[in-house]
């Protein structure tokens, strides 16, 4: 399925890290800090702690495992072929497909503030359309433009963030981070919950095991490597930002929390440089993410899940899949409001992580991975699994209503098409 391997560790880590530092940073930390207040930096660090015993399980899989389905490949390893193994498989392709169109979107609406005052609204439509074709066309090239065009993204990214949070650093109010004005513990761990959409990613990786040089070591080492480095960016730029805007300020303009707490030490180009790292940061996650949901829907229909088009390669790969995702993503950005869909997506793939633990579960003897860190990285799941969806419930019922619509959904057609097809998921032959 797969040519020379193509990737070393800092390309394998640079797509975790352009998974997870994308748009989730961008847009959820005015609504995190409402929750969290100036105590926002300690739920970066939980919920990096969580990420962190995912991690494991997805290590330990990913090794036993090489497969670019990742996660679907440990679902249906523990649970065997069914509508279950199933279900989540479309869940997760759909999961991808609402997650790229959020970034494109995100893309968008910072790409139009370098356009002059009033232009057209358009032009919206039009940059969440020509970034995702520009990363698939660079999808289509193959596993290496992947890597190389993802680790050169990555570390323009980190080169402005970091700059970013040390000026902020440099510059900050430390008044403004007094332990005394912290919120509830309570709120602490909930803004968590919320904050834990921004590690989501580091499971691309495993989708591209089949392309790593010795994955064995090359793996875990890129998933391990890749939380660390965001948790230590989350946290530099959580002081930053609170260093220089007061809680009021950031929830007024949350949209644009870290735009905004450039301007107290950069001034009005300080907009700019952090509008610039938005762009970057979006197309990453667009990059990284398309990758591995076109690898997911190859391997669905390698197995047997869609339609008999899906299966037909070009150029030796399985990229008629990445097509067929990216016309979905654009459909999406173009004709759907998309308020709320980035909780909607990180609920679903919060789903996919309970169903890989409890899958991990069963394959304890085969991995030799130790149960106590499988039960912890279950148990946390759980946890912020509930949490997103109290918020969700509390701050808008409607996506709590599309999300169990989603699921009902999946499983829905995954149950009628084996019922009309007869056909079933195979297993990978080691």
């Amino acid at each position: 399925m797969t040519g020379t391997k193509s990737m070393g560790l800092y390309a394998a880590t640079s797509i975790g890290v352009g998974g997870m530092i994308g748009a989730g940073i961008f847009s959820i930390f005015g609504t995190a800090v409402k929750i969290s207040g100036n105590a926002i930096y300690i739920s970066f660090i939980i919920a990096g702690l969580v990420a962190l015993l995912n991690a494991y399980s997805y290590a330990k899989l990913g090794v036993r495992y090489q497969s670019a389905g990742g996660p679907i490949e440990f679902i249906l390893k523990g649970f065997g072929d069914g509508v279950l193994s199933g279900g989540l498989n479309l869940l997760l392709w759909i999961s991808y497909i609402f997650a790229l169109a959020l970034y494109s979107k995100g893309f968008a609406s910072y790409a139009v503030t370098f356009l002059p005052p009033g232009s057209a609204q358009l032009w919206e439509q039009i940059f969440a359309s020509a970034i995702i074709l520009i990363f698939t066309a660079i999808n289509f090239i193959g596993a290496k433009a992947v890597g190389k065009s993802e680790l050169f993204i990555v570390s323009i990214k980190f080169v402005i963030l970091l700059l970013f949070a040390a000026a902020g650093i440099v510059y900050m109010d430390t008044g403004n981070l007094s332990i005394s004005t912290w919120p509830d513990s309570k709120n602490i761990f909930f803004g968590a919950g919320v904050v834990f959409l921004a590690y989501q990613g580091f499971g691309l990786i495993t989708n591209a095991v089949e392309d790593i040089n010795n994955p064995e070591t090359t793996l875990p080492r890129a998933i391990y490597l890749s939380i660390v480095l965001v948790i230590i960016i989350y946290i530099s730029v959580s002081f930053a930002v609170i260093g220089n805007l007061s809680t009021f300020e950031i929830e007024k303009s949350k949209d644009y929390a870290l735009a905004a707490a450039a301007k107290p030490f950069l001034g009005a180009i300080g907009f700019k440089i952090m509008a610039l790292a938005a762009l970057i940061s979006t197309s990453s996650a667009i990059n990284a993410s398309l990758y591995g949901g076109a690898n997911i829907s190859y391997l669905l229909a390698k197995e047997g899940r869609l339609p008999f088009l899906f299966e037909r390669k070009i150029w030796k790969r399985g990229t008629e899949g990445l097509f067929i995702t990216s016309g979905l993503v654009i459909l999406l950005a173009n004709f759907l409001p998309l308020d709320g869909i980035g909780m909607l997506a990180s609920t679903s793939l919060l789903i996919i992580y309970v169903a890989v633990n409890t899958s991990h579960l069963r394959l304890l003897k085969e991995t030799g991975a130790k149960c106590w860190i499988i039960r912890a990285s279950l148990l946390s799941s759980l946890i912020f699994f509930g949490a997103l969806i109290y918020y969700e419930y509390v701050s808008s019922k409607l996506t709590v209503e599309l999300l169990l619509i989603t699921v009902f959904f999946c499983f829905c057609v995954e149950w009628i098409y084996r019922k009309l097809s007869g056909r079933s998921i195979k297993e990978r032959t080691e």
